[in-house]
């Protein structure tokens, strides 16, 4: 009897952050769910975080994924930019870890290139082949931030048993002992 895994994709961001959840059974996969959560509207960037951190948690307690997986922020030229992408990541994790379930980051590269082959592909790109290898008539959501969390979901599916990930934490001691210059 195969055993069924779910795994949460996660794309933080500050002004859309998208959720996607799949179920595995062997090599046979489903979409579950794909959410975004709309934080343009929120008046400032702690309050965002607050929503994240609470929106990751209600998602942890509806589906109760065995795994999650965080699209790492890119680098860069806006520093500002990247430090409230790190936050919006660093609470979306910290829920994760909250409920003792093992995280694993992968760059947007590495997302791109085991969906569409292409690590350079578009946003479209990745939703219409999320499409094809979920066999889904439509597309659910209009976001392509929600697609690009549930890509990190289906890239954590083809990626699991292989080393090819790019950080994993099982708990926040496996988390601190990779990270020591966060604990400042």
């Amino acid at each position: 009897m195969q055993t069924e895994k779910i795994i949460l994709g996660i794309d933080p961001g500050t002004a859309v952050m998208g959720f996607g959840i799949i179920s595995v059974k062997g090599n046979n996969m489903e979409l579950v769910s794909i959410h975004e959560l709309i934080l343009k509207k929120y008046p400032n960037h702690e309050t965002k975080l607050k929503y994240i951190f609470e929106r990751t948690l209600s998602l942890i307690d509806e589906f109760h994924p065995d795994e999650v997986a965080l699209e790492a922020p890119f680098f860069g030229k806006n520093v500002q930019s990247m430090l409230k992408l790190g936050r919006a990541q660093g609470v979306a994790m910290a829920a994760s870890l909250h409920r003792n379930i093992p995280i694993t980051e992968y760059s947007p590269k590495k997302v791109k290139m085991a969906i569409t082959g292409n690590g350079n592909a578009s946003k479209e790109q990745v939703a219409g082949m999320l499409k094809n290898l979920l066999r889904l008539a439509e597309f659910p959501t209009k976001y392509l931030d929600a697609s690009d969390g549930l890509a990190v979901a289906v890239c954590h599916h083809f990626n699991m048993g292989s080393i090819a990930t790019d950080k994993n934490y099982t708990g926040w001691e496996s988390f601190l002992k990779e990270n020591p210059d966060r604990l400042k």
